[in-house]
């Protein structure tokens, strides 16, 4: 008996080892089986049904930016001539005036560069870079081209122009102000009734929008807002 013990044993032993092996095989596929059942019964997740935000194309996101408001004025290099331009809301407007010879124009601002054409005269242009509190660029006025650089202004400094009949004929009149190193005004303009060139009536210099008599007849200045819907 004492010789059979171990063999017994072994024996025994080899019969649970067995037993488990087949048990394991038996219950491995069961636990498959089983998953396989539970994805099977399982709903089909939910679908988001909501559509994704539509993101901002490239061109609105590139589209150029426009001056919401701006007024600049200063001297011509080389002509001793003055300069003022207008913007609101990217449509802009410029005058230039010696004296005896003036310009009106008028055109569009965008990314911060200026283009604008001549009122009367095609052939007349500004083109300027805006930036760093000054409009910097060149003015072309009778076959002739300077350059400038004038600084951002405030009123009463700025553009100023008036229409009106005199006597018959259709009077009209631009006027630049500016303020000097010292603080005080000056001013620049031209005047005609129809083609004829006539003496122009002085600003005041606090209240340039004031009226005005000339040959008895009332004139009323307007700043660059009274008149810049009226020129595009």
């Amino acid at each position: 008996m004492s010789r059979l013990g171990p063999v017994i044993t072994l024996a025994a032993g080899a019969v649970l080892a067995v037993g488990l092996g087949v048990a394991s095989i038996t219950a491995t596929p069961a636990a498959e089986n089983t998953a396989a059942n539970t994805a099977a019964e399982a709903p089909p997740a939910e679908e988001n049904s909501a559509a994704p935000s539509p993101s901002p194309s490239k061109a609105s996101q590139t589209e150029p930016q426009k001056i919401t408001k701006a007024d600049y004025g200063g001297r011509v290099q080389g002509n001793g001539a003055l300069i003022a331009i207008s913007i609101r809301n990217g449509k802009a407007v410029g005058y230039f005036c010696d004296g005896r010879t003036e310009a009106w124009f008028k055109g569009s601002e965008t990314a911060g560069e200026l283009d604008l054409k001549g009122v009367a005269n095609a052939g007349s242009k500004v083109t300027a870079d805006l930036g760093g509190g000054r409009a910097k660029g060149w003015v072309s006025v009778g076959g002739k081209r300077w350059s400038f650089v004038a600084p951002t202004v405030v009123k009463p400094s700025g553009l100023y122009r008036a229409t009106a009949i005199v006597r018959g004929a259709k009077f009209r009149a631009g006027w630049i102000m500016i303020k000097d190193e010292n603080g005080r005004y000056y001013q620049v303009g031209a005047a005609f009734a129809g083609a004829e060139p006539v003496d122009i009536p002085q600003l005041d210099s606090e209240r340039p929008t004031d009226p005005l008599t000339l040959d008895q007849t009332t004139i009323y200045p307007k700043d660059v807002d009274g008149f810049i819907e009226e020129m595009q």
